[in-house]
């Protein structure tokens, strides 16, 4: 029996996944899909909605494929409610990657941001690059 491996993606590597399909951050996004289950908050969500409406993603792809994207990451991925809040990055932005971490049991973070990689390990949960993840270092 699989045990359920419960990942984070943070914001830039989603969309950077849903922009660039032969990137690393889009490896990383399949791997975390196929192997276990991504998590969101509502927090997590907000933002990535709010980065796909920005108007320099125009030009990649149109309105409809980002709303698309958006929706079927919150179909894929489990709802975690935030139980424990959670100030001890540098980036205040970024405390919220955290409390999903632990308030949905996480076994790894996967980021590209400087701020949430100093952190590594959270409270015993890797936090590692995309190219990290995949080459199991997260293990």
């Amino acid at each position: 029996m699989k045990i359920d491996q419960r990942f984070i993606l943070d914001t830039n590597i989603i969309i950077s996944a849903m922009l660039l399909k032969q990137s690393v951050a889009r490896q990383a996004f399949d791997k975390a899909s196929e192997e276990g289950t991504l998590l969101i908050s509502l927090s997590t969500v907000e933002e990535v909605n709010e980065v796909l409406r920005r108007k320099q993603f125009n030009k990649y792809l149109l309105e409809e494929e980002r709303i698309e994207f958006a929706t079927s990451l919150v179909r894929k991925a489990s709802l975690v409610e935030i139980t424990e809040k959670i100030s001890e990055c540098h980036d205040p932005k970024d405390n919220k990657f955290l409390e999903l971490a632990i308030s949905g049991k996480a076994v790894c973070i996967v980021s590209g941001d400087a701020d949430l990689l100093s952190l590594h390990p959270f409270r015993g949960i890797p936090i590692v690059t995309p190219r990290q993840f995949l080459d199991g270092i997260a293990s």
